[in-house]
């Protein structure tokens, strides 16, 4: 009996030991140690997916009113015209986000004769205040992958009635002779377009080495990677099909025989009736590109310069002959207009070609050129090519050791107005065409 209470005894013991000892360790650890704590109604700390329903309210709450705040934003502009495209550049950047200055800083480029280029000089620009530029961007020496240029350069655009831009496009890891590659932002620009309701197509550049095999390639590329984005261009043909559409700069670089490979239903490796065919628009520049054109299959042509008188193409009396060689060979017909030219910045020697604005006059005299000719769609050269001085974008006074033209004495929204004006008249005169 004793030794049965000796033995309840050293159990009893060990049990409060046991019980203590379990005690201590569970005291010692934290909330986010143990298996078996509850939450801390106190804890400060909250992880990204457990947040509280007071705080997902707040979240769409701040959603909500950004949405609200971008579609009174939207209100205040005129509706898009997705028949007015604009050549989009997005070539430029600056050290903030680019390391360095790109494309502000461009040479002055030599004259082809070498007696003429002794005469000028051939220096590099060094900006901020001294850019390769006539005029001085509202903006600054901007760089194009900055979100908040981005989004401003849509709100002028849709200040502007523009419905589309023509984006220069290199293939990925390719670029100008004065730039970086630009493939890589172009998904952000497709985000910020489509918050505007602005469309994007592309402006395939004379990239190096391009044929008409890689270009089926860089084809596919874009389709595969961007064409699925709701701010990706596409347009209805007369054939009931919907379809992306392409400029092709300088396409006469390649034979209308290379391009027939690519273009041409009866061709084995043809692009035609995949799903990667388009609306394929070529340059036209000299009056035989015409029979070139029609010859490698393209689906119509552009004049693409602001210099009116500078190519066949760009000469405003030949677009009613243009136009009806268009119609004749069902062609798509889009001729190019501009507010002016001037790019002796870099061209220093090129004074010839310029066109002075004449405070917007040239712009409408063009626009007017453009809409007697019954066109597709009408394109302007440009938004943003600050080089040749055709831009609309926002220009303001400037005063440095580098002289700048300015819009004076018109204010620096001078341009999109006069495109907000003509788009509406545009769009009207369409209606008409079509009844």
């Amino acid at each position: 009996m004793a030794r049965f209470r000796r033995k309840s005894c050293i159990t009893l013991i060990a049990l409060v030991l046991l019980v203590f000892i379990i005690t201590v360790v569970l005291k010692a650890l934290t909330p986010e140690d143990s298996l078996f704590s509850l939450p801390d109604k106190n804890n400060e700390i909250q992880r990204e997916d457990d947040k509280k329903p007071e705080q997902i309210k707040m979240n769409d709450s701040a959603e909500s009113e950004k949405d609200a705040e971008l579609e009174s934003t939207l209100r205040k502009f005129p509706p898009p015209n997705y028949y007015l495209h604009a050549f989009y550049y997005t070539w430029y950047g600056n050290p903030k986000f680019d390391g360095r200055y790109i494309h502000w800083d461009h040479v002055q480029l030599p004259h082809w004769d070498f007696k003429v280029a002794q005469g000028y000089p051939q220096k590099r620009h060094v900006p901020p205040n001294d850019l390769g530029s006539n005029f001085y961007p509202s903006l600054g020496a901007y760089s194009s992958k900055d979100p908040s240029v981005m989004e401003a350069h849509m709100q002028q655009l849709r200040t502007a009635a523009i419905g589309v831009i023509a984006v220069s496009w290199y293939p990925p890891n390719m670029k100008d002779d004065n730039g970086d590659p630009t493939d890589d932002f172009v998904p952000l620009l497709l985000e910020v377009a489509h918050k505007y309701h602005i469309k994007v197509a592309f402006h395939i550049e004379p990239y190096k080495g391009r044929d008409e095999v890689n270009m089926f390639t860089n084809v596919k590329y874009i389709i595969e990677k961007y064409g699925e984005h709701p701010a990706f261009f596409r347009y209805r043909t007369n054939t009931g099909k919907v379809l992306p559409l392409f400029y092709v700069y300088d396409s006469y670089l390649m034979n209308s025989e290379q391009w027939a490979k690519l273009l041409k239903h009866t061709e084995s490796n043809s692009i035609r009736d995949t799903p990667y065919d388009a609306i394929f628009i070529a340059l036209l520049v000299e009056e035989k590109h015409k029979r070139d054109i029609l010859t490698a299959g393209f689906d119509g042509l552009y004049t693409y310069f602001a210099t009116n008188g500078f190519s066949y193409g760009s000469t405003q009396r030949n677009w009613d002959s243009i136009k009806a060689f268009c119609e004749d060979n069902s062609l798509i017909f889009i001729p190019s207009v501009g507010p002016g030219y001037i790019d002796t910045s870099i061209r220093p020697w090129n004074f010839q070609n310029t066109r002075n604005r004449i405070n917007g006059k040239y712009y409408e005299t063009s626009l007017s050129a453009a809409l007697q000719a019954k066109p597709d769609f009408i394109s302007i050269t440009s938004f943003n090519e600050w080089h040749e001085g055709t831009q609309i974008e926002m220009a303001i006074p400037k005063s440095s050791q580098t002289v700048y033209l300015d819009y004076l004495p018109n204010k620096p929204e001078i341009y999109l107005e006069i495109t907000r004006k003509w788009a509406a008249i545009f769009a009207g005169e369409r209606r008409k065409w079509q009844d």
